[in-house]
């Protein structure tokens, strides 16, 4: 079909994530035609590198044969089987085994979803069944944190502290809490690791104070924010977190759904720190994107607190179509392979140099004003003035620029409205994909600049 054809087809019928629907019918879409390792080309041929693994998410690159072939099998030989009415499937069974070889020592069951959305779903639900089966249904608060991304579904979308998710939709819930980002570039501490560490506990303890300690469920987290801005805590900062939840009697939730599955260097960001979460939820790199699959997963106790809160006849009542489905587990157990034996995890750790060296060589850049990065996974913050951080005002509108000079340029990144640049290239990228990544990047920060708008607006 014609491109035109599509576009008006698409602004007719097609309602797009998270996107005004007036901006995206005057837009038009951008129709994405094919994709082979780190590259895409759109349906006018144009080749664009994909800097961002599609939604932080295609960590093993597009086009690997053998997931193509494992997913192709298990659809010829058994396409869905359902998990309901004890019937299940040979890859979900030994996906939910091997998750749990791989991730921290706490975790011992897993619930599959659709995504990481229904993942932190299924989380709230059953730390609310279990709280109940404990006889302490009291304990009903949440807390999460400033600039935390944790989905957009009906109830953890009150846990994500992004305003676009909660206009309209009547959230945050009266259950629903925050405590400030650990966020180093615009900490009044700076860059004290120990401070900002210190200044998150106290937070917390803070928080479960002014609730009350017999009220709060749990505390979720991710180890470093997505969509809230790529925001890299210092090192150390989950762990102590974690020991804080321990001692305040909440559960302590970490969501990997974008650090999971060597985003940060290792399999899980957890596993950096020796962190032991109640419950763990993940999505997006567990089948890298080929198919939707997401989980939580959760620790013996909170089985067993919730396995013997009723009577055994009696069902714990949550559940969807195509947990487990056989074609995402195959998907997602070719893709573990592919991270391990595959060399992926080992490749992401090798080129890690590369890509904290070209975000920090911008730094020079007069646009830019902060560089953070861990493992794959990082961000460039502009800036109008260096010394005082002082942000570009929204009327520019800045980070359209960026995004439509990066198109130009090849380059496929996250522009977020308060002017951070987000990356999370795939592990398969080599050196020469990084210089490429760098070149471009750099171009498309001149082009910008060159603006007479931009220039002015500089301090």
């Amino acid at each position: 079909m014609q491109t035109s054809d599509l576009v008006a087809l698409d602004r007719k019928h097609l309602i797009h994530p998270v996107a005004s629907f007036r901006e995206h019918e005057q837009a038009g879409v951008t129709i994405l035609q094919s994709g082979r390792g780190a590259y895409l080309s759109d349906h006018q041929g144009k080749e664009l590198l994909d800097a961002f693994s599609g939604l932080w998410c295609v960590n093993t690159g597009y086009g690997q044969e053998s997931i193509v072939r494992v997913a192709a099998e298990q659809m010829s030989r058994l396409p869905y089987a359902t998990g309901y009415f004890h019937f299940g499937s040979e890859p979900a069974i030994l996906l939910a085994e091997k998750l749990v070889e791989l991730s921290p020592a706490s975790l011992t069951h897993v619930y599959f979803t659709l995504g990481g959305s229904d993942a932190v779903d299924a989380a709230i639900r059953y730390i609310t069944h279990y709280y109940n089966s404990l006889g302490q249904p009291q304990k009903k608060q949440f807390i999460s944190l400033e600039r935390g991304y944790h989905g957009s579904s009906s109830v953890g979308a009150g846990l994500t502290a992004l305003p676009n998710f909660h206009f309209n939709f009547d959230l945050p819930l009266p259950t629903q809490n925050y405590i400030a980002s650990p966020y180093p570039y615009r900490s009044p501490v700076g860059h004290d690791d120990a401070a900002i560490i210190a200044g998150s506990v106290a937070a917390l303890r803070a928080k479960v104070a002014e609730l009350g300690a017999d009220n709060v469920a749990a505390f979720f987290c991710e180890p470093i924010q997505g969509s809230g801005g790529v925001i890299v805590p210092p090192f150390g900062w989950l762990k102590a977190m974690q020991k804080t939840c321990n001692e305040l009697g909440i559960l302590f939730v970490v969501d990997e759904v974008i650090t999971g599955f060597g985003r940060t260097g290792p399999l899980f960001a957890c596993l950096a720190e020796d962190v032991q979460p109640d419950l763990m939820t993940m999505a997006k790199g567990l089948t890298a994107g080929y198919a939707p699959m997401g989980a939580v997963m959760m620790s013996d106790r909170i089985y067993n607190t919730i396995a013997d809160g009723a009577a055994a006849h009696v069902v714990v009542g949550h559940g969807q179509t195509y947990s487990g489905h056989p074609v995402s587990a195959a998907i997602g157990l070719e893709v573990l392979r592919l991270y391990h034996e595959g060399g992926l995890l080992a490749n992401g750790v090798a080129q890690e140099p590369n890509f904290a060296g070209g975000l920090r060589d911008l730094l020079s850049h007069p646009l830019v004003g902060d560089a953070r990065s861990r493992g794959l996974l990082g961000a460039l913050e502009l800036v109008a003035d260096k010394d005082s951080k002082q942000r570009f005002a929204p009327e520019l509108k800045l980070h359209e620029r960026i995004a439509t000079a990066a198109y130009e340029q090849g380059l496929i990144f996250r522009a977020f409205g308060d002017n951070i640049l987000g990356f999370a290239p795939a592990l398969c990228y080599s050196s020469d994909d990084f210089a490429l990544m760098f070149s471009r990047l750099k171009q498309i920060l001149d082009t910008v600049l060159e603006q007479p708008e931009v220039r002015k607006a500089l301090v």
